[in-house]
């Protein structure tokens, strides 16, 4: 019978991999914190548990040999493996004892968060809640700073991430209110051909998707102005600068402009509606999850979609789905 191989102990394939980079026992223990004399050890341990000699003990600094090199192709995903189920365990441990840390865009953060935070706030689960762009949020998630992330584009390529679709809204354009008054036979066309399309930075995901469908419907407008927000977007609309497209939630966190502005519907198309997402980790906060996707919708089905279409009633009856 052959022999049976020992388990690769992680602490010893750590060490192995300090070496590899470091390229001297020495340094690869002023890396790792430890002694010299511990690196040797955990290294002598690891060719005596595989019954294999890792270095060239003859090149200075000590190389990989064949079968150093195959361990050392496939140590990292085994330590990532082992961290991730570290940072999951510790995950489940935590449930229904830390705050759930949610991220979230803004026009979300700024609509649908508050009602959220008041709707679990006399309950034992409570939120911490960040808002910022989707790939600075994505990656946040990636890292385990943050538990659940609202986004509006979905950018990790990693199967360990459970994605829920939260809901989607349709691209409208916006105009000034006086505007109309004067030119009431105006559509979408028309505002295209007479005012520049004031944007969203192409920085963030909706100023990119903004600017795919401009050019699906064939609007060509020099680069004027742009911003990251929606307030001072909406603030040169208003004073007749230009036109905007913007979304139902976009318009809502900037609800102060809503008497100074018209909307008119723009072509349905598949580029012409911003989804949102609900992203956590497989494993971890799902029944919360549940609860964040009941949550959203009751507040845009009974709060934010009937002052939305009281306030626009020009609105698509499909503008939020």
């Amino acid at each position: 019978m052959g022999r049976t191989q020992a388990p690769i102990d992680l602490r010893a394939l750590q060490a192995f991999i300090a070496v590899c980079e470091t390229g001297s026992m020495t340094a690869a223990a002023r890396q790792l914190g430890v002694t010299q004399s511990a690196i040797s050890q955990a290294i002598s341990a690891l060719e005596r548990d595989q019954g294999l000699v890792l270095f060239d003990r003859d090149s200075r600094p000590p190389r990989p040999n064949l079968a150093g090199r195959a361990l050392l192709e496939l140590a990292g995903p085994l330590l990532e493996h082992a961290q991730t189920v570290s940072a999951r365990i510790g995950d489940a441990a935590q449930v229904g004892k830390l705050p759930v840390r949610l991220g979230c865009v803004d026009s979300f953060a700024a609509t649908v968060g508050p009602e959220l935070i008041r709707a679990v706030s006399g309950t034992p689960r409570q939120i911490s809640l960040w808002s910022g762009l989707t790939p600075g949020l994505s990656r946040m998630l990636h890292d385990h700073e943050l538990d659940m992330v609202v986004c509006t584009q979905t950018t990790l390529d990693d199967a360990r991430i459970v994605e829920v679709p939260l809901f989607s809204e349709a691209f409208v354009a916006v105009v000034a209110k006086s505007y109309l008054h004067e030119r009431r036979d105006a559509d979408w066309r028309s505002l295209a051909h007479d005012l520049p399309l004031i944007r969203y930075t192409r920085r963030s995901v909706i100023g990119q998707q903004v600017e795919r469908f401009a050019r699906h419907l064939g609007i060509v407008s020099p680069q004027r102005y742009e911003f990251d927000a929606t307030d001072p977007l909406l603030s040169l609309v208003t004073a007749r600068l230009g036109f905007a497209i913007s979304t139902p939630l976009c318009l809502w966190q900037a609800r102060h402009y809503l008497n100074d502005i018209a909307v008119l519907p723009l072509p349905a198309s598949r580029l012409g509606r911003r989804d949102f997402f609900l992203l956590h980790r497989e494993g971890a906060w799902g029944d919360f999850a549940a609860d964040i996707v009941a949550l959203t919708r009751s507040v845009l089905d009974h709060s934010i979609c009937p002052a939305l279409a009281q306030a626009l009633p020009e609105l698509p009856a499909d503008a939020v789905q």
